[in-house]
């Protein structure tokens, strides 16, 4: 992709002039510009634009457009709603951590021809976060060890003290964190106790 058609969006007119100077003297034509997520929508749809560059307090949808995220600090909300959906396409780089303009302008030519930069910070951030909110409670611990055990969840129930509703809360918390696929019930119980029985080795 030789030519490129861009827009930027943020809410800093100055930012926005000293990325246009610096896409231009790249050979990349800055087409639009836009201050906020639902202005950057309509624009790059109407001007028909191969990537977005993109410097806002909010992440617009990305859709099949190509998109480069340029933040100050780590954000993993915005992290991961950028990275929600196809993986191709998409950026996102701590401004003070670009060692020059040459490699900010790769980034842009990698991103339009859809792939993926992102810088390791945000990786690591976002790895973390994963990390925890996939982490099971004891409680859900407990219940996966007796669902290894083969009991329903009405005895599971009786044996930990509990309703079998809030059982039953427990065993969808614990499908959700292990992200097992949507198929019968059944399998997804066979998968967990898969796991738990693989994680005790």
């Amino acid at each position: 992709m030789s030519h490129l058609r861009t827009i930027i969006a943020s809410e800093s007119a100055l930012l926005c002039a000293g990325l246009a100077r610096l896409l231009q003297d790249a050979g990349i034509e800055v087409v639009a510009h836009a201050r906020d997520a639902a202005e950057l929508t309509r624009r790059a749809h109407a001007h028909r634009v191969d990537i977005a560059i993109v410097a806002l307090s909010e992440v617009p949808e990305r859709g099949d457009l190509p998109m480069l995220m340029l933040a100050q600090t780590v954000d993993q909300d915005r992290a991961l709603a950028l990275l929600e959906g196809s993986p191709a396409g998409v950026g996102y780089l701590l401004e003070h951590r670009i060692p020059e303009v040459s490699r900010f302008i790769s980034a842009v030519r990698q991103v339009a021809a859809g792939g993926t930069i992102l810088d390791p910070a945000v990786v690591t951030e976002v790895l973390a976060r994963r990390a925890r909110e996939n982490e099971l409670t004891p409680r859900e611990s407990e219940v996966l060890s007796l669902m290894a055990e083969g009991r329903s969840n009405r005895a599971i129930a009786s044996t930990a003290y509990l309703s079998e509703r809030a059982v039953e809360r427990h065993v969808t918390s614990i499908f959700d964190k292990l992200r097992l696929p949507h198929t019968s019930r059944t399998h997804r119980r066979v998968l967990a106790v898969r796991h738990h029985l693989e994680t005790r080795r």
